[in-house]
């Protein structure tokens, strides 16, 4: 039996979603691949992941990405900001995810991306999925951050 050696991550509380922001920091999505399907109360985010966590296992390999599906189940509402529909060659580089509860008991969650940026989404629970598919590749680049 080959074990699938890449992430399956799955969050149901506040810091369950700071692992999966700190997995996802720096991911790159195309807007076309976000869908928020309504009838199903879910939203869901294909993302090419920066896999951060070879470097933190002090692993020295080649820089790469892997394709990932960020799944937000029991939806109430997606909001965007910034986000052009009609242009789907639009990229966006993610950035965290912030959490908090609403006064009706709701969790809203915004997805921040570079250039002012967010998608919001309202829950009526934290159940996100993050599960990586395919291999991951070699990317030239490396994300850097400058230090304010």
């Amino acid at each position: 039996m080959v074990k699938n050696k890449y992430l399956k991550l799955i969050a149901k509380t506040e810091e369950d979603l700071k692992v999966l922001s700190a997995h996802l920091q720096d991911a790159i999505v195309n807007i076309s691949n976000i869908a928020n399907l309504k009838k199903n109360k879910m939203f869901l985010m294909q993302l090419n992941r920066f896999m951060w966590e070879d470097i933190e296992k002090g692993v020295l390999r080649k820089n790469k990405r892997i394709r990932t599906i960020l799944k937000f189940e029991n939806v109430l509402n997606v909001y965007s900001k910034n986000i052009n529909r009609s242009k789907n060659d639009q990229f966006l580089d993610f950035l965290a995810i912030e959490t908090n509860l609403t006064i009706d008991n709701n969790y809203e969650m915004r997805m921040i991306f570079a250039g002012n940026t967010t998608i919001k989404i309202i829950c009526e629970v934290i159940e996100v999925t993050l599960d990586d598919q395919g291999e991951p590749w070699n990317t030239k680049n490396k994300p850097k951050h400058s230090v304010i």
